[in-house]
């Protein structure tokens, strides 16, 4: 889907951030409160996300979007207040999980390939 950048994609694209924003303040307050079923769980809705954005608008804008806004959220919740502490708990392994896991299905989604719908050749099967 590589075309113009219309009023279309654009807002499509600021959509898939501002949903990027939310899957990652949610994710973070599910972390925190089921640590192995919340990490998972928050991890399933990054994937989600991301593919989704892929099937809407392509790899690179899609992906790039919600991406971006999901890393905004992350970043936002984890640099500490000017208290000293955090807004959210940041410490332990969920967090660095929660980022690597994220990062990698957000370069997955990016650069899948997907199978062609028709057969390559136009010969005839052999019967």
């Amino acid at each position: 889907m590589s075309g113009n950048l219309g009023p279309g994609r654009i807002a499509g694209c600021l959509g898939l951030l501002l949903a990027g924003v939310v899957t990652g303040v949610a994710g973070w307050l599910a972390m925190d409160l089921w640590f192995p079923g919340g990490l998972l769980l928050a991890l399933l809705a990054v994937f989600g996300l991301f593919l989704g954005g892929r099937i809407l608008l392509g790899p690179g804008l899609g992906v790039g979007g919600a991406a971006g806004g999901w890393f905004l959220a992350y970043v936002m919740l984890g640099i500490p207040r000017p208290e000293g502490d955090f807004l959210l708990s940041s410490s332990g392994i969920g967090m660095y999980a929660y980022l690597l896991g994220g990062t990698v299905f957000a370069v997955m989604c990016a650069t899948m390939r997907v199978a062609p719908d028709r057969p390559v050749s136009a010969a005839p099967s052999a019967k």
